[in-house]
């Protein structure tokens, strides 16, 4: 089933997949207030109710672009209330992706730039095209990173690394971005989503409420010291011995069969 918003599409599989797609091509995938807004509509409510869902895909149109960051052109005619109101669309946009329970993998297909790379952070992992490109501009255009660029990316890059990319505003190319540990797969060419839906249904494959409670442990860890993180997720782990899923994933692996998993 696939849902058409103006900005986005976004498409459903019967395996509890969720494909969302970038969807304004012809300006390179640049985020919109309409965009921003549409990306809260879908993320948001998946925070306490992801429904069928079991791993998401976020994507763009074409093979030039992933998301080429904020529009411009629309920015240059906004004033200053304007402007704070549609930073503000994007944040809870950001967020909502940050807390969503399930797994998000990011398949950047071309240029990632600006807020288009910090959609990418607020992602589980990275796979990209081959010619993909990654940049974060802000700085050359009088402002800086406001979603995930300078609290985010140096903990997935590391400081240093970050700190170049920030200040100089230049981009990098995909065997760049995965020594850096930006991307985790450089795709071969023209293969992009067909190897995250291969991953993505590995993931769909797997025990929901198992795959939620690992991603929020993994979560937590980044934010608390060692032994509050392993406590977080031996609580975790003891709410899933009480789950018809654990049952099934032992009787499954005993009956020699695949599981059926009903998350619950």
């Amino acid at each position: 089933m696939t849902q058409k918003y103006e900005t986005i599409l976004v498409e459903k599989r019967d395996n509890g997949m969720m494909i969302v797609t970038f969807n304004r091509p012809e300006v390179y995938n640049a985020m919109n207030t309409t965009m921003m807004r549409e990306l809260g509509d879908v993320f948001a409510p998946m925070i306490q109710r992801p429904g069928d869902v079991r791993c998401v895909i976020l994507t763009g149109t074409g093979d030039k672009a992933f998301c080429s960051g904020g529009d411009l052109k629309q920015r240059n005619t906004m004033n200053d209330e304007q402007w704070f109101d549609q930073h503000l669309d994007g944040q809870r946009a950001i967020f909502s992706m940050a807390d969503c329970p399930v797994p998000i993998i990011c398949a950047v297909n071309g240029v990632a730039y600006a807020g288009g790379l910090e959609m990418t952070l607020s992602c589980d992992f990275t796979y990209c095209a081959p010619h993909a490109r990654f940049a974060i501009t802000e700085v050359s255009r009088g402002i800086m990173p406001g979603a995930g660029g300078v609290s985010v990316l140096p903990n997935v890059i590391g400081e240093r690394q970050a700190k170049e990319m920030v200040l100089a505003a230049r981009p990098i190319d995909a065997e760049k971005a995965l020594e850096w540990g930006l991307v985790n797969k450089i795709c071969a060419e023209g293969k992009l989503m067909e190897e995250v839906i291969e991953v993505a249904e590995a993931i769909c494959a797997n025990a929901p409420l198992s795959v939620k409670q690992a991603k929020k442990a993994m979560t937590v860890a980044r934010d608390v010291d060692r032994k509050t993180s392993h406590r977080f997720a031996l609580e975790a782990y003891h709410r899933l011995i009480l789950s018809e899923d654990r049952v099934e994933g032992m009787l499954a692996f005993n009956e020699k069969r695949d599981p059926v998993f009903k998350g619950r």
